[in-house]
């Protein structure tokens, strides 16, 4: 066997470009998915400073500083300085889930 036996005709050279492009569409997307997924594990060992974990929940700096301060919500230390992972966050967020009783008046459709 020899590289020309191995090599495509040329008259299907454009349906092999057009398979090359759709298979490096779907190579590119596979990479960003992959980079995607090291960023989710990256985050979740990541620890927030109280602005940096203000600025996700949507209040102020001096509002988580006062909840860990009080303990009302999760924390921990890093050294002396109080620091929320994305657990901490999340549990914050999963708190503040109001759902409505069994008598509430149904939306009308």
């Amino acid at each position: 066997m020899t590289r020309t036996n191995l090599a495509p005709p040329a008259e299907t050279s454009p349906t092999n470009e057009t398979t090359l492009v759709l298979r490096l569409a779907r190579l590119a997307e596979a990479v960003e998915n992959l980079t995607a997924m090291q960023a989710a594990d990256t985050l979740e060992l990541r620890c927030f400073t109280p602005a940096q974990a203000g600025a996700i929940l949507g209040k102020s700096e001096n509002w988580v500083v006062e909840a860990i301060q009080d303990d009302r919500v999760p924390h921990t230390y890093i050294g002396k300085s109080p620091r929320m992972t994305a657990a901490h966050i999340r549990w914050v967020q999963a708190q503040g889930e109001c759902l409505p009783n069994q008598y509430a008046k149904p939306i009308a459709a």
